[in-house]
C-alpha cells in the first residue's frame, strides 16, 4: 500500500494533482483511440475512488477535449501531457503521471480488438478482453 496522498502530474509541472484514496485498478486500454491519444500502441490508466481526485494546481494550464461521449479528455496545454479523463464524479488517470509507485498494476488488457497491427500484445498472463471490462470501463480513453 503506497503512502497516501498519491501525487502527480505533467512534464513541464504545471499540473499537479493529489488522491487521497487507494486506486481501485489498472488497465492496459488497447483502443485506437488511446493509440492515437499516446502515440503507442496501449495506454495504461488507474481508476480513482469518486470524491479522491484533487487537482492541486494548473487547471488553466489544462486543456480538455470531449470526444461526443461525453468524456472529458485532459492533458497540460502547455506539454501536451495525457493527464485524465473525467466522466462525471469518475476519474481515470493515466499511469505514467504518477510521481512514485501508485501501488497498483494493470490488471488486465481491454479493448484488445483494436490493438495495433505492428506491435503484438504481450503473453504476460493478464486477462484480454475485446471491449471494455465491467466495472473499469476504460472506454472512456
Amino acid at each position: 500500500m503506497p503512502d497516501l496522498p498519491l501525487t502527480g502530474g505533467c512534464n513541464c509541472g504545471a499540473v499537479r494533482y493529489e488522491i487521497d484514496a487507494p486506486l481501485l485498478g489498472a488497465a492496459y486500454c488497447h483502443c485506437s483511440r488511446c493509440q492515437r491519444r499516446s502515440g503507442s500502441a496501449a495506454s495504461c490508466s488507474a481508476l480513482t475512488a469518486p470524491g479522491s481526485f484533487r487537482l492541486l494546481s494548473g487547471e488553466d494550464a489544462l486543456t480538455r477535449w470531449d470526444s461526443g461521449d461525453g468524456r472529458d479528455r485532459a492533458f497540460c496545454g502547455t506539454c501536451g501531457s495525457a493527464m485524465f479523463n473525467q466522466d462525471g464524479e469518475r476519474i481515470i488517470v493515466r499511469m505514467g503521471s504518477f510521481d512514485d509507485d501508485p501501488g497498483v498494476r494493470p490488471q488486465a488488457r481491454i479493448f484488445t480488438a483494436y490493438a495495433a497491427a505492428w506491435e503484438s500484445i504481450p503473453d504476460d498472463g493478464l486477462p484480454r478482453f475485446d471491449e471494455g471490462l465491467p466495472g473499469f470501463r476504460e472506454d472512456a480513453s
